[in-house]
């Protein structure tokens, strides 16, 4: 389970991310592209803050590729996101 918390009062995308959820990688890439929009950076500037190649950001806002975690931490941190990985309850187990 992955969930993404603001590491400032920035809370447009609240209506767009439930605390936890399960996400593949079009639905991270969508994130980082809204943000970034909402930010009003282009995607060259990001890739250049961030220090990645401006065809690795393209592929990871688009859902392709396998970027490393580092990397995408990286581009979260550069526009004031952050991930958290949790344990997710299975189906059968008890709480």
């Amino acid at each position: 389970m992955i969930s993404f918390l603001f590491s400032n009062s920035f809370h447009y995308l609240c209506s767009k991310i439930t605390t936890y959820c399960d996400m593949d990688a079009k639905e991270i890439g969508n994130i980082i592209k809204e943000r970034r929009k909402h930010l009003g950076v282009n995607q060259q500037t990001l890739a250049d803050l961030a220090g990645i190649g401006l065809n690795t950001l393209v592929a990871i806002e688009r859902g392709e590729g396998n970027p490393q975690l580092s990397t995408l931490l990286t581009i979260l941190d550069t526009i004031g996101l952050q991930m958290t990985i949790n344990l997710k309850t299975l189906d059968y187990e008890t709480v």
